[in-house]
């Protein structure tokens, strides 16, 4: 009687897990192209991408189409190692990297799709803002752009809290699911933003999904360190900034795609 039941018991966990391989996360569009490490190498657009209307922010030889935030610094520490745009935090004065600072695009963007690789250092700490507004009477660009957040899980210390994960929105939504990857390897996150509604993809799947501007946006964002910011969250079109936080970080294959 055990056996027959032992049988009849494995039988139901062979089916239901079974069933369950079917149900997979929202998986990124992107990804499904073939368009993540594709033959045609890193820093490029394949055929079908420039078909679909990509545009690559980084060339993978300067850091033409970036500057710093306000042009606060000559941004001398961003520099183009390796195929890779690389923020080198060797040289500090005060606790700032000299010649760093947070990098925008030169180009505003309105409804988007963005895509990157990234990877950190040991310990690491970054992040993707986006919809930043440059603007003096705003000193850093999280004052009015949301980030997704890139961080070193295993080691920084922003980690313990929930909202402040890798792949996070950050101080505003956790992952539905952590799929980073370790520090030094490389991540591909996606920022798409499509006339409020905002979806974060890393490693090629769904990990957020929200949507802007709406009540619930708002009443979120009185509720996290951004409620005393009036103006975050609340433009639609703006720059993309890739944070200096004080710690080496490298980007490539960043591209985006106006929706």
């Amino acid at each position: 009687m055990k056996r027959l039941f032992a049988i009849f018991a494995s039988s139901i966990l062979f089916f239901f897990c079974h069933l369950s391989s079917g149900i997979s996360q929202k998986k990124s569009p992107s990804m499904s192209n073939g368009s993540w490490g594709h033959k045609e190498g890193v820093n490029k657009l394949t055929r079908q991408e420039k078909a679909e209307g990509w545009q690559l922010l980084y060339d993978g030889k300067t850091t033409k189409g970036w500057h710093v935030y306000l042009n606060k610094t000559d941004g001398s520490a961003w520099k183009s190692v390796d195929g890779t745009l690389m923020l080198d935090p060797s040289q500090k004065q005060n606790g700032k990297v000299v010649g760093g600072g947070d990098i925008v695009t030169d180009a505003v963007y309105e409804n988007f799709h963005l895509s990157l690789e990234w990877k950190v250092a040991q310990n690491a700490n970054s992040g993707i803002i986006f919809l930043v507004q440059e603007d003096k009477k705003y000193e850093w660009p999280w004052l009015t752009g949301p980030e997704m957040q890139v961080l070193d899980n295993a080691g920084h210390p922003d980690a313990k809290i929930i909202t402040h994960r890798a792949g996070d929105l950050y101080d505003l939504i956790s992952c539905t699911r952590e799929t980073v990857k370790p520090f030094g390897e490389w991540n591909k996150a996606e920022i798409r933003y499509d006339q409020g509604k905002l979806d974060l993809f890393l490693n090629g799947e769904m990990v957020v999904s929200t949507t802007m501007h709406d009540d619930q946006w708002k009443q979120m964002v009185s509720k996290s360190k951004f409620r005393r910011m009036a103006d975050f969250g609340n433009f639609t079109s703006g720059r993309i900034a890739l944070q200096d936080h004080g710690d080496q970080i490298w980007f490539r294959n960043i591209k985006i795609k106006k929706l």
